[in-house]
């Protein structure tokens, strides 16, 4: 057997309570073990544990798995009757039978030697309050991200001389202010429920210098160029009553270079009362500018214009906490993207999951991290994190024609085994942001575009588009992909095509309940490599296929079913770049 392959602990995402219940175990092994039996019961079934017991347990096989490039995930749920679970494998290759314990592997013979200590895996006691619990509503949201100064100007008449006219087509740049506002977002909130969304996520609206506001000035403060208090509440208020949450930009890891505290330490140096709110290294130079390679003081990337917070402090701790519950109690908004989501402390996180979950149960905590995120997904921190992993996962297959259908398969598993189930229903899926170049920018096909939202609207978690992929917006990397939305131009017949093609997408994640099942698998039913197929299905055993032909070849269809969506199909075959989603 190969030993190198296997493994398993008793932490993080390989065993842990799904709930009060349900344990979730998971182990990898290489590819040549074919079968996976699980040995369990309680610690105490057999008596008190140092004493003469002799402990057996129950035997499972576990038959679910998910191939990885080198390995396969194995997954069982087990109920534990009492809260506490003891455990180990039995491992069957074609030739061979391992049993494998916390320390090691032993043979059948080892296995049953007289008064041999075993050191079974255990899980000691399924405790309520350590239980990684996620708000539900996510999984059932369709988010839609907006750019605030881009998305609609609510109040044309008062624009400066400050606002550039708004602009239908072409390049934007970063130093541009369109008049963008929340009054704006307010009168198309009608159009966002039409077109299906249940969630919006703001970029931040707080007061700041640019126009992507990331450089904060005054955590309390509404951007004026955005509106008032009043003006949040009204758009929070009127979202709700048609069924939209409300999400906002929290960027703590770093403020602007006038926020109050920052002024302060410019001003007074190290004797300033806010000196350790930041993180400076030479006093003597920290009113350069210039960008912070030189280490003078630690800042967001190198931008002198964003100094790092130093969320290790207790007195930035409570000022934040305070913040964010003045967002909750004042607008009652039901979600926080944390900017820079792996650069604030530790400390500083589980401080503020504690503290907005007693105001608010069910708001959604989300990290900005691109890469591995389950040290911060744990319970006790964030809800979920920006499914990054997918949407370059998603992007690199469809650019890079030599990979194959299994390598589809071996991505789409990965990002679906790095977390636990409750945080992989709440999983923020996305294809494009602020951040990115824009979706339909990357291949300029419509036909790859569909394909892609396709996957986006039928993976476990929360699907977002981003404002304009409704109409298959175009805009190359950061700042052109904050391009204005074109609402003169809305009800042409091209666009409202296009939007129904949305629209039949979000109704059909929101209809279908397969689509939100964290349930799938991938069978090989077509020899074309790169006709991809997985099967999404609920509780009850419903079905539905998806079916994706990322070829340069026809493929014909097999068997039937009821099609809830379709591009290039006919009935029979499947074009080049077509979709297919049924149910079966």
């Amino acid at each position: 057997m190969e030993f190198t392959g296997v493994y398993h602990k008793t932490s993080e995402q390989m065993s842990y309570p799904l709930d009060e219940d349900r344990l979730i175990v998971n182990i990898k092994t290489g590819y040549d073990v074919k079968q996976v039996f699980i040995h369990y019961g309680d610690p105490y079934e057999a008596g008190i544990l140092g004493g003469k017991e002799r402990w057996t347990g129950k035997r499972e096989e576990i038959i679910y798995k998910k191939r990885l490039p080198y390995q396969i995930w194995w997954t069982t749920t087990l109920l534990p009757a009492y809260k506490r679970c003891k455990y180990y494998f039995e491992l069957r290759t074609e030739e061979e039978v391992w049993y494998y314990f916390e320390d090691g592997f032993l043979t059948e013979e080892q296995l049953q030697m007289d008064g041999r200590m075993q050191q079974c895996f255990i899980v000691p006691w399924m405790n309520p309050a350590d239980i990684n619990r996620t708000p539900a509503w996510v999984n059932d949201t369709i988010w839609y991200q907006i750019f605030p100064d881009r998305f609609c100007n609510g109040t044309p008449e008062k624009n400066g001389n400050d606002i550039t006219p708004w602009r239908n087509h072409g390049t934007v740049t970063n130093q541009e202010k369109f008049g963008g506002n929340l009054e704006g977002i307010r009168q198309r909130l009608s159009y966002l429920q039409n077109l299906g969304i249940t969630g919006i996520y703001l970029n931040p609206i707080m007061e700041a210098e640019s126009n992507h506001k990331y450089d904060t000035t005054d955590y309390t403060k509404i951007d004026p160029s955005f509106g008032d208090e009043e003006t949040m509440r009204m758009l929070c208020k009127e979202a709700h009553e048609k069924g939209i949450r409300i999400m906002v930009d929290a960027v703590f890891n770093h403020c602007g270079r006038k926020f109050a505290p920052w002024l302060d330490v410019l001003e007074h140096g190290k004797d300033s009362c806010y000196a350790d709110w930041f993180m400076v290294e030479d006093w003597e130079q920290i009113g350069k500018r210039a960008d912070t390679r030189d280490r003078r003081f630690y800042s967001f990337a190198f931008a002198d214009t964003m100094p790092k917070l130093n969320t290790n402090k207790e007195e930035v701790i409570e000022y934040f906490c305070k913040v964010c519950e003045e967002w909750i109690r004042k607008f009652d908004i039901d979600g926080i993207r944390f900017d820079v989501g792996n650069e604030v402390s530790h400390r500083f996180l589980k401080r503020m999951r504690e503290h907005l979950k007693t105001i608010k149960p069910d708001i959604y905590l989300l990290g900005e991290i691109w890469h591995d995120a389950s040290q911060w997904l744990q319970g006790d921190e964030y809800d979920s994190v920006m499914n990054y992993p997918l949407l370059s996962g998603i992007h690199d297959f469809f650019i890079d024609k030599t990979m194959k259908k299994e390598e589809f398969e071996y991505m789409v598993n990965r990002c679906y085994t790095m977390y636990m189930q409750q945080n992989n229903d709440v999983l923020f899926n996305l294809l494009d942001s602020h951040d990115t170049e824009r979706l339909m920018n990357r291949f300029h096909d419509l036909d790859k575009f569909y394909q892609q939202l396709a996957i986006l609207f039928t993976l476990p978690g929360s699907p977002c588009i981003y404002y304009g992929t409704e109409i298959a917006m175009e805009g190359d990397h950061d700042p052109d992909c904050r391009r204005c939305m074109p609402w003169s131009e809305i009800e042409s017949k091209e666009h409202q095509e296009k939007i129904a093609m949305m629209r039949k997408l979000i109704m059909l994640r929101r209809n279908e309940k397969m689509c939100r099942s964290p349930h799938f698998h991938f069978p090989d039913t077509y020899e074309n490599d790169r006709c991809v197929e997985y099967i999404k299905l609920d509780e009850e055993g419903n079905q539905i296929e998806v079916l994706l032909n990322a070829s340069e070849e026809k493929v014909k269809v097999k068997g039937n079913g009821k099609i809830l969506f379709a591009r290039e199909f006919d009935g029979e075959i499947l074009g080049v770049n077509g979709t297919l989603i049924r149910k079966i």
